[in-house]
């Protein structure tokens, strides 16, 4: 137990000691660049947002985010490394980079960061689909079922997954129809990214998020996975540091869509293959994420069908804005639910 605990924290002190380090070698390039948006908020056709956010939606850099996965990734290879090179067997046990845990979830994350990076650097140029730069909504959301449906391809045939957790009952099983399920939850998952809109809000909720991920792993004894999670809370953490108000640089779409991904194949990681649930308490962990989508999603179909809106101004985070509350006030409550939420996760997933 002493030892899995070891392998778990280590490589959360290490990667936030290491995003710690490198921040400002990040941060003096995205200022240097001025890695920023050269166009104030989203248009003329959104003035509520301009209000809310004019002062800080120019002059300050993007790709934050690249902190997270930067710090995470060498912490995970600087542990896999040192452990391959020494002849101390204890220390070897500590390396948790795995074929069986930890392979997907850093593919994912990667591939995910990668992504956003491109989206990122777009959007900063000016080029892309639109005037403000990037890529569309639609080649976002292709790209990411994309990813999705590969990962649903490989755990139904390579991991043979065909089911998912249901607490107190039995195994639901679903056959191939895993892979439509497993590119549905990671576009779900993804949508949530956009509650990246306030100084601290996203690296707030994303580690409480893996932070319940992780606590879940470690109960199935996922210690492998349980400590890439760490890693990820670590360098989450380091991030965050810089993030709050006022923020030295957003995390945007390198950040968020790196995590938004590895999170949804953490979440079916820890269901059937761990013999858990984590799936069915992904919509409780992560409520604040679907929340955001949701908020979206409503405020649109509610235009629609009644002509008018639901709210201020979505995602919901701007809505509470909107009302008069200040940003801060908004991003602490919203780190407040988002603990009770994983709490609330945590206790459907282990006393099942």
């Amino acid at each position: 137990m002493l030892l899995d605990l070891i392998k778990v924290f280590l490589p959360a002190l290490l990667a936030f000691a290491l995003g710690i380090g490198i921040t400002p070698i990040v941060s003096h390039y995205l200022y240097a660049h001025r890695m920023w948006k050269k166009k104030t908020g989203k248009g003329d056709s959104t003035p509520v947002f301009n209000k809310l956010h004019e002062a800080r939606e120019t002059g300050t850099p993007r790709m934050g985010g690249a902190i997270i996965w930067i710090s995470a990734a060498i912490a995970i290879a600087g542990i896999y490394t040192f452990a391959s090179l020494s002849d101390v067997p204890l220390l070897t046990k500590l390396d948790f980079l795995s074929r069986s845990q930890t392979w997907i979830p850093l593919l994912a994350l990667l591939i995910g960061a990668c992504i956003g990076l491109i989206d990122d650097i777009f959007e900063i140029r000016g080029t892309g689909d639109y005037k403000a730069g990037g890529l569309s909504l639609g080649k976002r959301l292709l790209l990411v079922g994309f990813v999705g449906l590969l990962a649903g391809l490989w755990f139904h045939y390579k991991l043979e997954v065909t089911s998912v957790g249901i607490p107190y009952f039995a195994p639901l099983e679903l056959g191939w129809l895993i892979i439509p399920l497993f590119m549905l939850v990671m576009l779900a998952v993804y949508s949530g990214g956009i509650i990246d809109g306030i100084d601290g809000l996203a690296g707030g909720i994303f580690a409480v998020i893996f932070g319940a991920y992780g606590a879940i792993a470690f109960f199935q004894n996922q210690i492998d996975l349980a400590a890439f999670c760490a890693a990820l809370l670590g360098g989450i953490l380091a991030f965050l540091w810089f993030n709050i108000p006022p923020a030295r640089f957003y995390m945007s779409e390198t950040g968020s869509m790196a995590l938004t991904l590895c999170l949804a194949i953490v979440a079916f990681m820890t269901d059937s293959l761990g013999e858990g649930e984590g799936l069915f308490v992904l919509p409780i962990i992560a409520l604040p994420l679907f929340a955001t989508s949701a908020s979206v999603i409503l405020q649109k179909l509610w235009r629609r069908f009644f002509g008018r809106k639901l709210l201020i101004i979505s995602p919901l985070h701007h809505h509470f804005e909107a009302l008069g509350w200040p940003s801060y006030k908004v991003t602490m409550r919203y780190w407040v639910l988002s603990v009770m939420f994983a709490l609330l996760g945590l206790i459907v997933t282990l006393v099942s």
